[in-house]
């Protein structure tokens, strides 16, 4: 069991220290070298677990959409606002949920690494989730959930792209709350509104929550 939980220490040390080297220099100018000297292990235990710099961006892209996780709630649209707080609030110092994002968006990403999944992970979960808030009657009669989703993906995408370059992601929770009171009022029943909440602090108060459940 020592032996199992070691492994399981060094694979996460090696994910961690892989997203923050691709975080920042890309995919293309990251090395195993630099990966394996921010890590701190062994060029074996690296290849134990990741038996080459594309298996490893494989699995960094993979860690990107459970960093989503949030508490279920009544609201299933509030459940979505949330998840898209608490990966903002995340991004701000997380490094492999850092260099999973830039993975998805950097154009050097080889073709061998398909970094179209976390995006579509995204949309399936977006999408069942949207689809529950229109059975529960929270969304107008106009909404497709599929065209909805797509719109949501891509305009966070975008948004913590800009926020990247111009705050270092500082402002996200800002420009998500922004975001938001474009998006409700055009899928959400208008009694619905004034009860979700999109303060910029949102993924800030989220987080404390499962913190405090996990304690």
């Amino acid at each position: 069991m020592a032996r199992q939980e070691r492994a399981i220490r060094t694979r996460r040390a090696i994910l961690e220290a892989a997203g923050a080297v691709f975080d920042e220099y890309g995919y293309a100018s990251t090395t195993i070298a630099m990966v394996l000297e921010r890590a701190d292990v062994t060029k074996g235990a690296l290849y134990f677990h990741f038996p080459s710099k594309e298996a490893l961006a494989r699995a960094v892209l993979s860690e990107q959409v459970p960093f989503g996780a949030v508490p279920p709630q009544p609201c299933r649209l509030q459940e979505i606002v949330d998840m898209t707080f608490v990966v903002g609030q995340r991004l701000r110092d997380n490094a492999l949920l850092r260099g999973s994002m830039r993975l998805a968006v950097d154009q050097e990403t080889p073709s061998g690494v398909d970094h179209a999944e976390p995006f579509l992970q995204w949309a399936r979960r977006l999408t069942e989730l949207l689809e529950q808030a229109g059975a529960k009657g929270e969304l107008l009669p106009t909404v497709r959930a599929a065209a909805t989703v797509e719109l949501l993906v891509g305009s966070f995408t975008g948004i913590q792209l800009m926020s990247r370059a111009l705050t270092d992601r500082a402002d996200l929770g800002e420009r998500l709350a922004v975001m938001w009171s474009h998006i409700l009022p055009s899928i959400a029943v208008p009694g619905l509104l004034p009860g979700l909440d999109t303060r910029a602090d949102r993924g800030v108060r989220v987080l404390a929550s499962l913190e405090r459940a996990a304690s």
